[in-house]
């Protein structure tokens, strides 16, 4: 199998990922911060170290201001619903995953109003537009870093001075970003940043984290134990403990440890230009594929590694269905849970298909694919 659906989880991961997450297992999975034994220090101890080395990736000054979660999704949804009430209004924009869309349009049945700013046909958002989005009831903006369907990179930096200069909110999600494209906090005016485990940092799925600004208080979506102030009736005001009531998926952070770890040791630049070249080196191998469409800005710099097609009228859904089938490649086609984007591109009835690379991919891997892709587009 070649997979080229990163851009939906990472496969494979590093082999210390696949390791550390059997060793927890066996070794010392005991129930982090609840007891004072060995096992479960042990325990809490490597999700500090995970807390430490996600802190040291985005440049975080304190390593607590890192919370662990499920997943992006749910970064998302306690980002977005923690700092909003009636009355309050969010931007956004047209090429957000449902991840982000759907839990502000959910506000809207609680009195929180929304603008989404259109991008262009390549994804690109307009900060002119942006600031023109703003109301005297603003309270955050929410954008993506890039774009799942097609790849367009937003700037994040101007959409943070944006943000600064109107004492506004400002949350990332970063699932394509995070682990490949340096984010640093301090270079940045960011407020928090939704990130997955499983994609870009090379954890195990069922990982997530949310950074929170020192100071930022994010209402909390969940309560219940954190095995600390066990004797208060209600949620401690402790950080992270308010945001991360039962217990840890300890194999699992133990894995994303792993995985960050990975990243900071071959240098998030080098992960970064070996994708860019796989990208620019892609793009202009499909050129050779008749009939072919691709979606997006050709500057392999100003896009992640992901890469939307079609052939002509064919349905996206089929050529997926014929990679996978007929020449064991792993792509995505279809909506990707993404509306509002394929409405930008033009592309909500056909769909596309969407190749994600990775670090672990290789330029053979595109040229099988660039090859299936021909047999299937002279066959139909």
């Amino acid at each position: 199998m070649i997979y080229l659906d990163n851009a939906a989880t990472t496969y494979p991961k590093p082999e210390k990922v696949y390791n550390s997450i059997m060793d927890c297992m066996k070794n010392y999975c005991a129930n982090p911060g609840r007891a004072g034994h060995k096992l479960a220090m042990r325990a809490a101890r490597e999700i500090y170290d995970a807390r430490e080395n996600i802190a040291k990736l985005f440049n975080i000054d304190n390593p607590m201001n890192v919370i662990f979660t499920n997943n992006a999704t749910d970064s998302l949804n306690l980002a977005i619903k923690g700092v909003v009430k009636s009355g309050d209004h969010i931007i956004t924009t047209s090429m957000e995953h449902n991840s982000v869309i759907r839990p502000i349009k959910s506000l809207e049945n609680h009195g929180v109003e929304n603008t989404i700013v259109q991008c262009d046909k390549e994804g690109f958002l307009n900060i002119e537009d942006l600031k023109k989005a703003i109301k005297s009831n603003t309270k955050l903006i929410v954008t993506t870093h890039a774009s799942n369907v097609v790849g367009t990179l937003i700037d994040i930096k101007a959409v943070g001075e944006v943000a600064k200069e109107h004492n506004l909110l400002y949350l990332v999600d970063a699932s394509q970003t995070a682990g490949v494209y340096d984010i640093n906090v301090s270079d940045i005016n960011v407020d928090m940043i939704a990130a997955p485990g499983h994609k870009c940092l090379l954890g195990p799925q069922g990982t997530g984290i949310l950074y929170i600004r020192e100071g930022l208080n994010v209402n909390i979506l969940k309560e219940g134990g954190t095995g600390s102030k066990s004797e208060d009736l209600f949620q401690p005001d402790l950080v992270p403990d308010k945001y991360e009531a039962g217990t840890h998926n300890t194999p699992g952070i133990v894995g994303l440890n792993e995985g960050v770890k990975f990243v900071l040791e071959k240098g998030i630049d080098n992960i970064r230009i070996h994708e860019e070249k796989l990208c620019e080196y892609m793009l202009n191998k499909l050129e050779e594929v008749p009939n072919i469409i691709v979606y997006g800005i050709k500057d392999s710099k100003k896009r992640a590694a992901v890469i939307a097609i079609n052939i002509g009228n064919m349905d996206s859904g089929e050529i997926t269905f014929l990679l996978d089938s007929q020449y064991q490649i792993a792509t995505r086609s279809g909506i990707h849970c993404s509306p509002l984007a394929h409405q930008t591109l033009g592309t909500l009835e056909q769909g596309v298909v969407r190749f994600s690379l990775g670090y672990f991919n290789t330029e053979s891997d595109i040229d099988e694919a660039i090859r299936a892709l021909i047999e299937i587009a002279n066959n139909n």
